[in-house]
């Protein structure tokens, strides 16, 4: 097999408990995430890894491959671990439960780009950022980017500073992955960093320790649901009032 997207999905999330299975005109926001997925070209698996029995029973319901992880994984990347340790794979696409507007092209995006260049070991996406208010929002993950598409740092803060105001565009981190397997357990094996906690961003462990993450320039975007005032924004975009 060559290519697995996982799907971690929590049922207790601090902000929104439960709020992979909130209602999202007539599904599930895990359910959009898994159709939406489902339409890729590059996945030859797709599970839905899960710590709760109410996930699974509602995945199995709409047809979806899902399987029970233990609830003290510390992060979805440990979750990832724990369902592709036994699977002959090679490339791990790391889909967001609360990501209902996923895109199946952005999954190919991930997937193709290790799959064509074996010096990737992980790759992640990015967008420009077209509303100047998301670049002030610390719930907005900013990046920057190298010549050669590689991140150079995430923050939660305006980066690059512009002081001398000639930085354009700016780009917003999307938080999907795709990582070689070795390297997903190469990564996960990696002491915790001090960026990584100060920023409260698990990928600056990878950057602290000397690791490349090629950053992919996506034209979508997504509305990650973290807040019940998410889901309303998801459901306004998709037209469901």
């Amino acid at each position: 097999m060559k290519t697995i997207g996982i799907i971690p999905a929590r049922f207790h999330s601090t902000r929104f408990q439960g709020k992979v299975l909130a209602d999202l005109g007539g599904k599930s926001v895990i359910q959009h995430v898994w159709e939406n997925a489902k339409k890729s070209q590059m996945l030859d698996d797709l599970i839905i890894a899960a710590d709760d029995e109410r996930i699974i029973s509602a995945a199995q319901g709409f047809g979806a491959k899902a399987v029970y992880t233990s609830p003290d994984q510390p992060s979805g990347t440990d979750r990832l671990i724990e369902v592709v340790n036994p699977i002959d794979v090679e490339v791990v696409v790391n889909i967001q439960g609360d990501e209902p507007l996923v895109r199946p092209e952005m999954v190919d995006e991930l997937a193709r780009a290790l799959l064509d260049d074996k010096d990737i070991k992980m790759a992640t996406l990015a967008k420009r950022i077209e509303d100047e208010a998301e670049i002030e929002n610390p719930n907005v993950v900013k990046v920057a980017i190298d010549r050669q598409g590689y991140a150079l740092y995430f923050s939660r803060a305006r980066i690059p500073y512009p002081r001398f105001e000639t930085v354009k565009p700016y780009f917003k981190h999307l938080g999907l992955y795709s990582y070689t397997k070795d390297f997903l357990f190469e990564f996960a094996n990696l002491p915790k960093s001090n960026l990584e906690m100060t920023e409260g961003l698990e990928q600056l462990r990878a950057l602290e320790n000397g690791c490349r993450i090629k950053v992919i320039e996506t034209k979508f975007d997504t509305i990650g649901i973290d807040t019940p005032e998410d889901l309303e924004r998801a459901r306004s975009y998709l037209g469901l009032g």
